[in-house]
């Protein structure tokens, strides 16, 4: 399966090519109950498991050297159920065939991220999100969880059935078991008017709590080495429907956004000290611009450019200050980045290890370009960000572990405690989870 990331002879890789794992095999389950037996004969030879989505993460959270479960044979939409207004969905299947068989049936999420290449369990798995004054990620829209626990034996959980375990399941990292479909909340399928406008940082800045305050989703990204920002605004509207024309979409999102971008990452990795021209040029190319269209086209864009990511979730009180702090770090710093830093909001929400979990966030994201390194620029923007309190987004890159995310997560041990009772033997552990959550 093409957008299954995977390697020859027997080698997995993720999407960002900076993990690679052997597994001693790997297995395709075609029902939940193949996926069980998988999972009880991997116990029986002493092998861990993980489940793989496709390999969007930049952590090693589903690599593994035991029995790796793909997912492409769980997938489709399972029941739609129009009084209660929810969606169940086999873990397999990627956002991107979730949102258009939801369009089709004139249904819609209410919120996503900007990517949709992902598999449903892998998504929420790691706390996916996009960004919302009101509406919170991915797993805060799930109502109900199916969960194929280490003995091997399938849980369902709810506010109602298992509801200790559907607290912290949402967002499990593959530490409680392996997620085989998902219920989420739907609402009928409407409409959002984006507007995407160039602004100085410094207008950004100073306006923050008042631009979040009055869009329902509102995000920016901010061009280092420049005091420039695009912002986007999504609002839902009466219509009518304005999608972008094909020949501007084609020129802003496929050409300037993924071509041209390309070439300038190439540029800037071969001859670094061009990449702050570079940024210049690109945050002036930038123009507004405004389009009405059905929330997936909407929220999400298609990312052709390979990077490497860090993104950190703050209070949101305090993101002005991260981002000062931030943009004061790459000017003394000598650092060259060519990828704009991508900043969004959630609200608090209920789920254990969510990055938004118990307090109002803002997220900050900070990218390299494949291949030119990033440790120098990851590590100070770390540093700057757990002097915050940050908690990093599960599936990418960060130096963390489970002493530091005790001291962040409130709900740490709630976790932890689940875990111990739903997976004793650690039929489920790998070299990351061992890392955050501790052996």
């Amino acid at each position: 399966m093409s957008s299954t990331a995977s390697g020859k002879n027997g080698t997995w890789r993720n999407w960002g090519g900076n993990v690679s794992a052997r597994p001693a095999r790997q297995v395709a389950p075609a029902s939940v109950e193949e996926l069980a037996a998988a999972v009880r004969r991997a116990a029986e030879d002493g092998l861990k498991v993980k489940a793989v989505g496709t390999g969007h993460s930049f952590t090693s959270i589903a690599a593994t050297d035991g029995v790796l479960i793909r997912p492409q044979l769980l997938t489709g939409i399972r029941t739609i159920d129009r009084e209660a207004m929810t969606v169940t969905v086999a873990a397999g299947t990627p956002l991107k065939r979730l949102n258009a068989a939801l369009a089709r049936e004139g249904l819609s999420l209410t919120n996503m991220g900007d990517i949709m290449e992902q598999t449903v369990s892998g998504a929420t798995s790691t706390g996916t999100h996009g960004t919302g004054r009101e509406s919170a990620s991915i797993a805060a829209q799930i109502t109900g969880l199916e969960l194929v626990t280490a003995d091997g034996s399938v849980l369902t959980c709810s506010e109602k059935e298992n509801p200790e375990v559907f607290a912290a399941a949402r967002i499990g990292l593959g530490a409680l078991g392996i997620v085989t479909a998902i219920t989420f909340a739907v609402e009928p399928l409407f409409l959002l008017t984006a507007r995407e406008e160039p602004m100085p940082l410094d207008r950004v800045l100073a306006e923050f709590d008042q631009l979040w305050a009055e869009n329902e989703h509102f995000e920016f990204y901010w061009f280092p080495h420049t005091g420039s920002t695009n912002t986007k605004r999504n609002n839902r509207s009466a219509g009518p429907e304005q999608p972008v024309g094909q020949l501007a979409g084609w020129f802003e999102d496929e050409f300037l956004s993924n071509g041209v971008f390309q070439v300038a990452q190439w540029v800037g990795r071969a001859a670094p000290a061009t990449v702050p021209a570079i940024a210049r040029i690109s945050s002036k190319a930038l123009s507004a611009r405004s389009y009405t269209d059905i929330p997936y086209k909407v929220f999400t864009s298609p990312r052709r450019v390979r990077f490497v990511e860090m993104e950190y979730a703050v209070p949101r009180a305090a993101l002005v200050e991260t981002l000062r702090e931030l943009k004061a770090m790459v000017d003394r710093s000598g650092l060259r980045v060519s990828f704009p830093v991508e900043v969004r909001t959630a609200p608090a929400d209920d789920i254990a290890l969510s990055t938004a979990s118990g307090r109002d966030s803002a997220y900050v994201a900070v990218h390299m370009f494949r291949g030119t390194p990033y440790q120098a620029y990851f590590t100070a923007a770390e540093r700057i960000f757990t002097a915050h309190e940050g908690r990093p987004h599960w599936g990418k890159v960060h130096t963390r572990d489970a002493e530091y995310f005790a001291r962040v997560y409130p709900r740490f041990a709630e976790f932890t405690a689940l875990r111990d009772r739903l997976d004793p033997e650690r039929l489920f552990q790998n070299d990351y989870l061992r890392r955050v959550l501790g052996s």
